[in-house]
């Protein structure tokens, strides 16, 4: 079973918890069942229609999904998937 770290500002969504062992074969399954579990969760990782927010920055082990095959990208039980937020600001 792979694991994904929650981030500080989404735990109050997973009871606190920082990491969750989670189900799926691939990191949108992986996603989806984390959302099911913690259905507070759910609008902020995913928009109306179910697509990812363009916000949520997914790493898996130390490389972006996005550069990888996204959503589609298979996990092997030895996985870490971490959400990064995404920050913004400046000037």
């Amino acid at each position: 079973m792979s694991v994904i770290r929650v981030p500080t500002p989404l735990r109050p969504y997973t009871e606190g918890q920082k990491e969750i062992q989670i189900n799926g074969g691939t990191v949108g399954e992986a996603l989806k069942d984390l959302a099911n579990r913690y259905p507070s969760l759910k609008p902020h990782l995913f928009d109306e229609t179910g697509s990812l927010r363009p916000y949520v920055n997914l790493f898996l082990n130390d490389e972006d999904v996005r550069e990888l095959q996204g959503e589609s990208t298979p996990l092997k039980a030895e996985d870490r998937l971490m959400i990064v937020p995404s920050i913004a600001g400046g000037q």
